[in-house]
């Protein structure tokens, strides 16, 4: 999976491109303006009837962009409304969204992050294969939303990475001359960092995706093999216990605690960037979709991305690198061909590119789309990309529901709880009940 992930992203060095779960994490919803009526249509239909598209989207950090992508939108394409509806952040995408489906109201355009997640929607969805943009997806970024007969289901949002970001300011105040790349280097600059009376870490424990998720990520993702690994799980031939990686992943959770925020429990994502973004902690677990919200906070942020690591092995020193979600719409949808001409317009259209870029900040997953406007975060994802230091997103593989469980543990042993001997058996039951 490494190499594929590197190959592609070769790709888009090549054209050009820079390369890659999450500013406020209320729900937020608004209905765009429409501009004034023409005779113009935005589908082949002649009518002048207006419609309106539902759009759930789940990154909340792009809420205030999205709506003026969607007002340019509506301006160009006057019988078609989008009512966009942002859930994520705190709050629980997910849950959020089959409720929806539940009652009755389910969106036109949601997203959905693949593998087992497109296994249990995909009752739901419609089959994209053949929208203009299907053939530039790079090839990587289509297998999560790509079934057993090769149908695509998805268009992805991006490529993202994350891992620790640092103050580099901060890290200068105290002393500290060279990063990190090794659990212990990490403690030695934390020691820096407290000597120099300044908060290491802006811990966001309060967040089940945060830890449980991306943050436990990581011992996944440097297995020697991680499908294999993930599959000996459901065979029953791989353990937590025992394993080196889940052994080492005390570790990285007792230095975030120890040299952390007051209160990491009830840190929530919201806090936890504005902590960083203020300057009032060096290093925050989070990914480049905090980049704008930490540059709407200090535009003179000066930060860069350190590895997540878990040993003092030189493969330590690597980013998880992935596809966050894809675009999915739906097929029961009373509107489909005007949601499918929405999202070809969000992805082909000069005006759906800027935004893709230059003001969303994405690092597009296509091969016809050219990066521009990203920031040092992006910047740091490429650098690690172009060294060849990536792991993986292996969540959307795991049990459905298994990530809160996994992130309820690990808030346990922080609380003093547990020992950490019970978070790996906590994590062995929840596997083995939800596999």
């Amino acid at each position: 999976m490494k190499q594929i992930i590197v190959l592609c992203l070769s790709m888009l060095l090549a054209v050009g491109i820079l390369t890659a779960c999450g500013g406020n994490s209320e729900n937020t919803s608004n209905n765009t303006d429409t501009g004034e009526d023409t005779d113009a249509s935005a589908t082949e239909s002649n009518s002048d009837e207006v419609v309106t598209l539902n759009f759930f989207n789940g990154k909340v950090e792009i809420h205030d962009q999205a709506l003026e992508m969607i007002k340019e939108f509506e301006e160009e394409n006057p019988t078609i409304k989008v009512k966009l509806e942002s859930v994520g952040g705190g709050a629980d995408a997910d849950a959020a969204l089959k409720a929806k489906f539940s009652s009755g109201e389910a969106p036109d355009i949601f997203t959905n992050g693949g593998f087992k997640q497109l296994d249990l929607w995909k009752e739901h969805l419609a089959d994209l294969s053949d929208e203009p943009w299907a053939e530039h997806v790079l090839p990587f970024a289509k297998v999560p939303m790509t079934d057993e007969d090769g149908k695509l289901y998805g268009r992805p949002v991006n490529l993202e990475g994350y891992g620790f970001i640092y103050n580099k300011d901060l890290f200068e105040q105290a002393g500290i001359t060279e990063t990190p790349k090794t659990i212990s280097e990490l403690e030695e600059a934390a020691q820096k960092l407290e000597a120099a009376d300044i908060t290491a870490f802006a811990a966001g424990y309060g967040e089940w995706w945060v830890i449980g998720q991306h943050l436990l990520n990581v011992p996944f993702a440097q297995q020697e093999d991680p499908a294999a690994f993930i599959e000996g799980l459901n065979a029953g031939s791989e353990a937590f216990a025992g394993n080196d990686a889940f052994e080492n992943f005390k570790k990285v959770i007792d230095l975030e605690i120890k040299y952390g925020n007051q209160n990491p429990l009830t840190t929530d994502y919201n806090t936890q960037v504005t902590l960083f973004a203020t300057g009032e902690a060096a290093i925050m677990q989070q990914g480049n979709w905090t980049e704008n919200m930490i540059y709407e906070i200090n535009p003179e942020m000066n930060m860069a991305f350190l590895p997540i690591p878990l040993s003092d092995e030189a493969d330590a020193d690597r980013l998880p690198v992935g596809v966050p979600n894809s675009y999915v719409i739906n097929k029961n949808s009373e509107h489909l061909e005007e949601a499918k001409f929405f999202l070809d317009w969000m992805t082909t259209s000069e005006t759906g590119k800027r935004y893709m870029t230059e003001v969303f900040a994405f690092i597009p997953a296509l091969d016809n789309v050219e990066a521009s406007g990203l920031g040092a975060l992006g910047e740091s994802i490429l650098e690690y990309s172009k060294e060849d230091k990536t792991i993986p997103w292996t969540w959307f593989q795991w049990p459905d529901g298994a990530s809160k469980d996994f992130g309820a543990a690990i808030q346990e042993y922080s609380a003093d709880q547990i020992e950490y001997d019970e978070v790996l058996e906590l994590f062995q039951a929840t596997w083995d009940n939800l596999k």
